[in-house]
Order: C-alpha cells, then structure tokens, then sequence
C-alpha cells in the first residue's frame, strides 16, 4: 500500500492512492480547480494518458512510481521555476537512500531528469496554473520514477531501479521521496526567507553539486535548432549557461544531451 512518510504526514501533506487513472498531474490541477488547500500528493498505480514535457507521451506501465505533488500557492511567479530544482534534489536524495548509490553515479540532468550511470531513472513535469482571474497560483509537479520498467526507443538510455537495487517498489521509492520532499521543500523556503538578495543560491550550489555535464560540452536543443557549447553553471534564475564559440548565453528550456549518451531518436 502506497503511504506517505511520518515526516510527510508531520509536515501536513496529504495522499490519494488510485489503481489508474489518465494523469496524475491532471487530477492535481482538477483538485485545484475544486479547491483543494494544496500539499496533496496523488498517487496512481498506472496512467493511461501521461505525458512529459512539451506534451509528449509519458510511458506508464504498472509497477513504476507516477505522482504528482499539487501545491496552493508556495511562492511568488518568478520563484516557482525554483521548485523543479527543488524536486529534483528531493528525488535525488529519495533514490540515493533506497537504493545506496549517490554522486557521481547518480545525477541530475538540466532541466528535470535523474540519471543513474548515464540512463535516465526519472523525469519531472512542472506545470503552474493560475485559477480564475487573479485567483491563487496552482502549482503540479508530476514525477514519475522507472522503478521496475524503463521506456524503449528513447532519445538517451533508460534504466529502471530494479536494476541497482533488485525488489525496490514504488511503495518504498513514494515514501522515500514524499519525507525527502517535505525536507527540501522546507528547506527551501527558509533559505529564501534569509537570503534574500539570492535566495535560489543555496538550492543552486546544491543541485549542480549533483549535477550531469557541468564543465564539459553538450548539445541543446532549442525550437530554433540546436546550440554546442560548454555547461557551466545555472544562473540565479536556474537558466543553464552554456558558452559557446560566439558568446556566453543563458538558456530558458531546451532538451540537453550529451554526445557519448545519445542516441538515435526512435522513429515515430
């Protein structure tokens, strides 16, 4: 049975458990809509419409880990792209306790992947929604974990849990992440509170301490093609610096890569 962590139900968040259901993020934000405080996990066995970033189909057989974390109103507009950061490392550090691997082996990829010797374990889907005209703001970040399955066909290798740590379940891997993320996500916001002149510092340093690519060169791909250049840090609004022959650039969103992982792009 999926159950969150005693640190989690301390903190004040909730849980839904459902068998299946067609996204997870999409019953957060209708949770909202509903009027839904917030702090709620929703947690589903299976998905039958999940997607990833830019809409894409998110793979979603049984015995993998799909939840999504619906969050009233945490912080100003600006900060809220902080909070992938923030659930990133929460993720981290959830799988780094389940499964006894961390740093160098396990590691964050820009924006919002895990990768475990290179293979991709985890991704994260940061959508905000502002509900009614000036009405509070919704924020739904959807994770989902390749505990047992990892995904065929991908742009870059796949790898499921199991793998590192045989008879890890989605049940450990949600209680892991639910306390890690009540953790960070408290942590975050003291951090902002004291620092105010950079309040994204602390979370930075921290994330691209576990971070993939940082001083080697990689390839972005952008909707204006695709840019090669040398990963050297994030800004303080968690852009990704990337320098190139031309100039120094900060870079929004893009898909990063690079070039001893890729792989040929299955067809569609």
């Amino acid at each position: 049975m999926v159950k969150l962590s005693p640190e989690a139900e301390t903190a004040g968040y909730r849980l839904i458990s459902l068998e299946a259901t067609d996204s997870t993020n999409d019953d957060a934000l209708q949770a909202a809509r509903s009027g839904d405080p917030g702090v709620l996990w929703i947690v589903a066995g299976e998905q039958r419409a999940g997607r990833g970033r830019h809409g894409r189909q998110w793979s979603s057989p049984g015995g993998n880990l799909y939840a999504s974390l619906l969050l009233i109103d945490p912080c100003e507009v600006h900060h809220a792209p902080q909070l992938g950061f923030v659930a990133g490392l929460a993720l981290h550090e959830a799988v780094e306790a389940v499964t006894g691997l961390g740093a160098p082996r396990l590691s964050l990829k820009w924006p919002n992947d895990l990768l475990l010797d290179g293979a991709k374990v985890s991704g994260l889907l940061l959508e905000g929604h502002r509900l009614e005209n000036n009405g509070p703001l919704a924020i739904v970040i959807g994770i989902g974990v390749n505990v047992a399955f990892a995904p065929t066909g991908t742009p870059y290798p796949a790898m499921a849990l199991q793998n590192a740590k045989q008879g890890l379940t989605r049940e450990v891997m949600f209680q892991a992440l639910s306390a890690s993320f009540a953790r960070t996500f408290s942590a975050w916001r003291s951090a902002a509170r004291m620092n105010a002149a950079d309040p994204f510092g602390p979370i930075r340093r921290l994330w691209l301490e576990r971070a993939a690519g940082v001083g080697q060169e990689v390839t972005l791909r952008l909707p204006s093609g695709e840019k090669r250049g040398i990963f050297e840090g994030l800004d303080k609004f968690g852009r990704l610096q990337l320098k190139t022959a031309a100039a120094a650039e900060q870079i929004d969103a893009g898909d990063l890569y690079f070039p001893n992982l890729l792989h040929d792009i299955a067809k569609p």
